[in-house]
């Protein structure tokens, strides 16, 4: 997995490529732990990302959390499979998908 931040201001832009599971969730939820002060907009690009686990969910939901009380977060770019499970979990109904 690769991550590739882009910080303007109070907006982080956050594109993930390739797999989010249980082996690289830890990188991405440390990525955002050190990155999400000060920030009111987190923006997810998941146009490369191809396959996101529970272990995945689980960081989105956290980084979810924090910015319903600091800001908004939004997820661009969902493919098809991606957009799958964020259905079958009830996610579309938490995220905002772009």
């Amino acid at each position: 997995m690769e991550i590739i931040k882009t910080k303007e201001g109070s907006n982080l832009k956050v594109a993930v490529e390739g797999r989010l599971d249980t082996v690289t969730a830890p990188q991405l939820e440390k990525e955002l732990r050190d990155n999400l002060d000060g920030i009111k907009e987190l923006d997810f690009d998941f146009e490369k990302l191809q396959y996101i686990s529970s272990a995945g969910l689980r960081v989105l939901l956290s980084a979810q959390k924090i910015m319903n009380k600091q800001g908004v977060m939004k997820v661009f770019h969902v493919n098809s499979d991606v957009l799958e499970v964020f259905d079958v979990t009830g996610f579309v109904d938490i995220l905002t998908i772009v």
